[in-house]
């Protein structure tokens, strides 16, 4: 992902399951969205400003959540997260499982931020968004730079032809790729921005402006057409009239209002007085009273997402402008206690959290978002059982005393255990002792100061590994910055070097595809696309590497020869032993405790008008983001009404992904 590696930033926690779609109706039209009911303007609220809308370049979900109502591509998702025509009508797939031949519908527009046609979306667009892409480094190139034929060495120098890239346009309405190996899951990559078209003309019209978080810096070629982008104040959209499907466009104008986080009760307010039709509610505030009295039967729970958010080690720190150490030596104790694996390891099991979670959503549900590893558990089947369970018996076998009795499915504990965590922390003081680390180590961990939630949750991290290691031997200082201080240090930390904590929750990471390797692929010490999260830079972006000896240590060379292993099997009847070999690299990765899987995003509760299970679903690409196929009920939705409507949509998602296959 180059230098900006982090897709997901926290704060979107203090929202709804889907920051976006939790969108709400802003009063006074009643026009009918859905068979004469709900409202057709809607409002609610952001927490990060737009920083681009280059599409093929960003992969911050902060721009992704506006820029996939804007801009599509050849296939999107149905509401159950099968794949279906958007752009494209109809393909095929050669018998090899290497070319790819896409038809793409007529008389698609491109139009311009006042609305006026512009020109025709044509197959030569999407060679020239593939060429941009590269041409700006994207953020995003890691999704297809080792998947379409020629791309890499284009890419790296090693030829400067770009027609000897896998993309081609055949005729003005048949796009063709040609892939370096097969990919069973290439067509959910088609889902993803940088694989969206641009039209030349208006590129170069625009030059070092296209995608500027300006309304005017992009054609649009979508449901909707960005009209405001001000600045920690408003974002505004209205419905492309002129897109191709816009039957299924039930929305006509969306407001979102920027939102610090430093009233969460306001939220629910703006819902009460009829502002908004959703609102995220917090079971521990003093507002919550007044949600249960008069929505207590309306009170659901979100589904947690395939985003995994993690506590992250910094391994190869260089920055100390947020900290409490004093001295060189309190940091050097802490970098080798750090590198040390037992140390991680007690931290890990030291950590609770379902306390942690309630900090966010109350007691109630707290488990429900709990992801005990980086891949959700059930995110593909491997002979039918569920990934996460060949991962725990992976893992068991690499170290029983260690990893026999934890648990890698979601939504439960599967990783406290106080005993275990002082058994293996006194290892590694022993280890480390022997180093002549000075106790206790210190470990700054940078919050945002004016998030109450967040902060809470830094509180709670605190608390259950001080109180399970004891503050003599680990203390948690919580750095409280103001927004721009924290999110310099974290998320918007642009290099390895910049990356000013010990320990960070700042962010975490999403699928782009249907396969493990999305996941897994983010800590390959060559190219990870979150490497730098771990104070790392990866080793084909970096010439000089400052991170080689660190890697070294950490023995990543192992990791990236099970990454390798895994990648050889490419045929459609070898998936099975894909998958499984994946599975020997996050056993790895889980074992290693480079980063630790704290909660799922989602499994959230709010209150809200919109009808559930209309909007476009799937793991992977930017589907959760859409507002296409959205529509709202006159009254909140009730907790009888949600549960009758999560059963008849899981039925329907079994029925129809049968029939896909």
């Amino acid at each position: 992902m180059s230098n900006k590696m982090k897709k997901f930033v926290v704060p979107s926690l203090l929202l709804s399951s889907t920051v976006l779609l939790a969108a709400c109706s802003s009063g006074g039209d009643k026009k009918a969205s859905d068979g004469g009911k709900g409202e057709s303007n809607y409002s609610y609220v952001y927490s990060t400003d737009i920083n681009s809308l280059d599409y093929t370049f960003s992969s911050r979900t902060s721009n992704s959540d506006h820029f996939a109502n804007f801009v599509e591509g050849l296939l999107e998702n149905d509401q159950y997260g099968n794949l279906k025509p958007a752009l494209a009508k109809s393909w095929e797939v050669s018998d090899d499982g290497l070319t790819y031949t896409y038809h793409l519908r007529k008389g698609v527009k491109w139009v311009d931020n006042e609305g006026n046609d512009y020109a025709e979306v044509k197959a030569q667009d999407f060679v020239t968004g593939l060429k941009h892409a590269v041409d700006v480094k994207s953020e995003t190139l890691y999704v297809v730079q080792d998947s379409i034929k020629g791309l890499d060495d284009y890419v790296k120098g090693a030829t400067k032809d770009f027609s000897t890239v896998g993309v081609k346009a055949v005729d003005d309405y048949t796009l063709q790729y040609t892939l370096a190996r097969p990919e069973s899951y290439w067509n959910s990559k088609l889902t993803y921005g940088i694989l969206f078209p641009v039209n030349e003309e208006f590129l170069k019209s625009k030059g070092k402006d296209f995608g500027q978080p300006s309304p005017d810096s992009i054609l649009y070629n979508s449901a909707y057409i960005l009209t405001n982008n001000t600045a920690k104040s408003v974002i505004e959209y209205k419905k492309n009239d002129s897109y191709w499907d816009k039957k299924h466009v039930y929305i006509n104008n969306i407001k979102l209002t920027y939102y610090d986080g430093t009233n969460p009760d306001s939220l629910f307010k703006e819902f009460d007085q009829g502002n908004y039709t959703v609102a995220r509610v917090y079971p521990n505030s003093g507002g919550y009273k007044d949600v249960e009295a008069k929505y207590g039967d309306a009170i659901n729970f979100s589904r947690p997402t395939g985003t995994t958010y993690n506590m992250t080690f910094n391994f190869d720190r260089k920055a100390y402008n947020a900290t409490s150490k004093k001295t060189d030596a309190e940091k050097d104790s802490t970098h080798k206690a750090i590198m040390n694996k037992n140390f991680r390891l007690a931290v890990e099991f030291a950590i609770n959290k379902t306390d942690y979670n309630a900090q966010n959503v109350g007691k109630t549900g707290a488990e429900n978002a709990i992801r005990n590893m980086l891949t959700p558990d059930s995110f593909v089947t491997i002979d039918g059982k569920n990934y996460g369970d060949v991962v725990q018996e992976k893992l068991a076998k690499l170290d029983p005393d260690t990893f026999s009795d934890v648990k890698l499915a979601d939504s439960q504990e599967g990783w406290f255990n106080a005993d275990k965590a002082k058994s293996l922390f006194e290892k590694a003081k022993s280890e480390l002792q022997a180093q002549g680390v000075q106790f206790p180590i210190h470990l700054d961990l940078p919050q945002d100061e004016k998030t109450e939630v967040l902060v809470n949750q830094a509180k709670s991290l605190k608390h259950s590994i001080e109180s399970t290691l004891g503050k003599d031997n680990v203390v948690i200082d919580i750095q409280l910055l103001n927004e721009d201080k924290y999110l310099a240090a974290t998320y918007q930390a642009t290099t390895a070097a910049d990356q000013d904590y010990d320990i960070s929750t700042a962010s975490g990471w999403g699928p782009d595809y249907q396969d493990p390797s999305t996941y897994l692929d983010i800590y390959d010490s060559r190219s990870g696309a979150q490497l730098q999260n771990l104070g790392l830079e990866p080793s084909e972006i970096a010439k000089d590497n400052p991170s080689a000896q660190v890697v070294n240590e950490l023995k990543l060379a192992e990791y990236d020869a099970l990454l390798d292993k895994a990648a050889k099997f490419t045929a459609v009847e070898d998936v099975n032993k894909r998958y499984d070999a994946y599975a020997d690299a996050e056993a790895w990765l889980t074992a290693n405790a480079l980063q630790i899987p704290l909660i799922a995003f989602g499994a959230t509760p709010s209150v809200s008008k919109l009808v559930p299970f209309n909007a476009q679903y799937s793991w992977t690409g930017l589907a959760k983001s859409k507002f296409k196929g959205v529509k709202i009920q006159d009254k909140a939705v009730t907790t009888k009404e949600y549960q009758k409507a999560l059963k008849n949509w899981e039925e329907k998602r079994l029925e129809t992904a049968e029939n896909t296959k």
